[in-house]
């Protein structure tokens, strides 16, 4: 370096700098975090509006509509387990479908006692 020359400034540390490029990100574990959030989001959304259906087939009065009600709560929730299993890319015809039929089961319980 010359003595004319002035000394190169020090970035601050927000600015990238070309001459030392970050490491990448390890996408892989981002996507598997990204896949958990989204199946978790729409499980449950889903699992809000077999509830919100099941608490209708409480306060209708015609009895068909109450047993109408808890069943359309119960293919919501195999609905359910089918997109959660589908964002996971697995097979989704296996025992947790049993548990997408929960809402069926207690929303009859709910209205035919």
């Amino acid at each position: 370096m010359n003595s004319l020359e002035k000394p190169a400034d020090k970035r601050p540390r927000h600015l990238m700098d070309p001459s030392n490029p970050v490491r990448p990100v390890n996408d892989k574990a981002l996507t598997h975090v990204q896949r958990w959030v989204l199946s978790v989001l729409a499980v449950f959304t889903i699992a809000h509006l077999c509830v919100g259906i099941v608490i209708a087939a409480t306060m209708t009065d015609l009895r068909s509509g109450q047993i109408g009600l808890s069943i359309i709560a119960g293919l919501f929730g195999v609905a359910a387990v089918v997109v959660g299993q589908a964002i996971h890319r697995r097979d989704p015809r296996n025992a947790w479908l049993l548990l997408g039929l929960l809402p069926t089961v207690v929303g009859l319980i709910l209205v035919l006692r």
